[in-house]
């Protein structure tokens, strides 16, 4: 009986170990609990916007909520003064960085602004600018870092990308966490990207909140820690 008791112990060891979750509030520690302070604290105002528009608030907040983690963390520390010169210029290729609270670059702004009209109502409150709007690129450019610079602005470009992906992918028609995971990655990894590329990066390790490189973390498993353990139909 005791080598039996053994037996079945040691059985279901791995099982425990494959379903553990790692504990990303304590991962990421004071710049989780700012995140968690940003996301109460602008509540009223992101929930309205995601009404409005049929996105639930839970799926676009866990979707963002990593980059608020890592806005947190490098608030202090960033100097992109220099950067967003050589964007406005140049162009992505020359500097192609992460802007605002959402953490959004320039190159996925302009795949956003690209692809909006294809997706929005005639009334929609969503309308963006286009190249053509402008005298020049480069005012084209300089209206897109003033977009990502302001929070409420940059949240349409969120709303955007769900419509976006919806239409493109079916993520509507996926269960609530295989959608969470899907538009996480996505949102991360580039919507341009094909479904197959995304569902190939969805477990991968690239995210992290440091200027230098340290240990990376799967950016749809936090967003999905968020989406499991803090969403607010909890509260």
């Amino acid at each position: 009986m005791r080598f039996l008791s053994l037996f079945f112990l040691f059985s279901i060891l791995p099982v425990f170990a494959l379903t553990q979750s790692v504990a990303y509030s304590e991962v990421f520690g004071s710049d989780w609990d700012k995140a968690l302070s940003y996301e109460k604290e602008n509540r009223s105002w992101m929930k309205p916007i995601l009404e409005k528009s049929n996105i639930p608030y839970d799926l676009a907040i866990a979707v963002i909520f990593p980059e608020l983690v890592r806005y947190s963390a490098l608030r202090d520390k960033m100097e992109i003064t220099l950067l967003k010169a050589l964007y406005i210029n140049l162009g992505e290729t020359y500097a192609n960085f992460s802007i605002g609270q959402f953490q959004m670059k320039p190159s996925f702004a302009e795949i956003i602004r690209r692809e909006a009209p294809a997706v929005t109502e005639r009334r929609s409150d969503i309308i963006f600018k286009q190249p053509d709007d402008f005298d020049n690129i480069s005012d084209y450019r300089k209206s897109i870092v003033t977009d990502l610079e302001d929070p409420k602005s940059e949240f349409v470009y969120l709303v955007a990308f769900i419509k976006i992906a919806d239409r493109k992918f079916r993520t509507g028609r996926m269960n609530e966490r295989d959608r969470v995971k899907f538009l996480a990655t996505a949102y991360n990894f580039g919507i341009n990207k094909s479904k197959e590329e995304i569902d190939g990066m969805a477990d991968k390790k690239y995210f992290n909140t440091k200027l230098f490189k340290t240990q990376n973390y799967s950016y749809a498993e936090v967003s999905l820690f968020w989406y499991d353990m803090y969403r607010t139909t909890r509260k």
